[in-house]
């Protein structure tokens, strides 16, 4: 399973996902690239992808789209605020389907 991180994630939680191929927004060269765009790249290379927009479900059509969103809820996007979610995330993984939306707590 390859994964896409958001660039509004701390790119060292990347290291928190272990056992996947995970890779940042930056590092395909899709910086600043907007939401319906960024879906549209990322369904050519990655399952799922990893946000803590949680607008993105409002802005996008996601079950258009051939990947699993998964939105992390937490305080901020800090590694300190995502890092107690990590395990929960790896949870989620496996029930995550594309087209759809999975929120993520603590």
């Amino acid at each position: 399973m390859r994964i896409l991180l958001d660039e509004c994630i701390d790119r060292r939680f990347a290291r928190e996902i272990v056992g996947y191929v995970v890779k940042i927004v930056p590092q395909m060269g899709w910086a600043g690239v907007k939401n319906g765009k960024l879906l549209a790249l990322a369904v050519e290379e990655f399952d799922v992808f990893v946000t803590v927009d949680r607008n993105l479900s409002f802005q996008q059509n996601i079950p258009q789209f051939d990947i699993a969103v998964v939105v992390l809820q937490a305080p901020s996007n800090s590694l300190a605020a995502l890092k107690p979610l990590a395990s929960n995330l790896l949870a989620s993984l496996g029930s995550a389907i594309k087209g759809q939306v999975t929120v993520v707590t603590g």
